[in-house]
């Protein structure tokens, strides 16, 4: 019934604003608004749809995740835009990169505390 849908997910935060100028300066996105909601347009042709909730509450679990070709200069670049990367643990090098097991990853938020990663194709 629905394999024919071009699905899409999305995500809240609690300044919309806010919201367009991190995901459109900070990460480079194309950054599309209408009816007072984002559109991030990302490469794979997906789009990610950012909504206002005022009573909004970051998700604790990674709601966007970023495959790059080369994690350490992807992670020294968004360093120098602002970004600081989350470190849960003592497996993460001094980027920021999770060295623990399985692909390279890091992790960082978006001002309304939603975790976003970065991820070694």
């Amino acid at each position: 019934m629905l394999k024919d849908s071009k699905a899409f997910s999305g995500f809240s935060v609690d300044d919309i604003p806010r919201a367009k100028e991190f995901y459109s300066t900070t990460l480079g996105l194309d950054v599309g608004e209408e009816n007072g909601m984002l559109r991030l347009r990302t490469a794979g042709g997906n789009n990610v749809l950012v909504y206002p909730k005022p009573n909004h509450v970051p998700a604790e679990y990674t709601v966007l995740n970023f495959p790059v070709g080369d994690i350490e200069a992807t992670a020294r670049e968004l360093i120098a835009r602002g970004i600081t990367f989350e470190k849960y643990n003592d497996k993460h090098d001094e980027l920021g990169i999770f060295h623990g097991g399985g692909p390279l990853i890091a992790w960082f938020k978006d001002p309304a505390g939603n975790v976003l990663s970065i991820i070694q194709e």
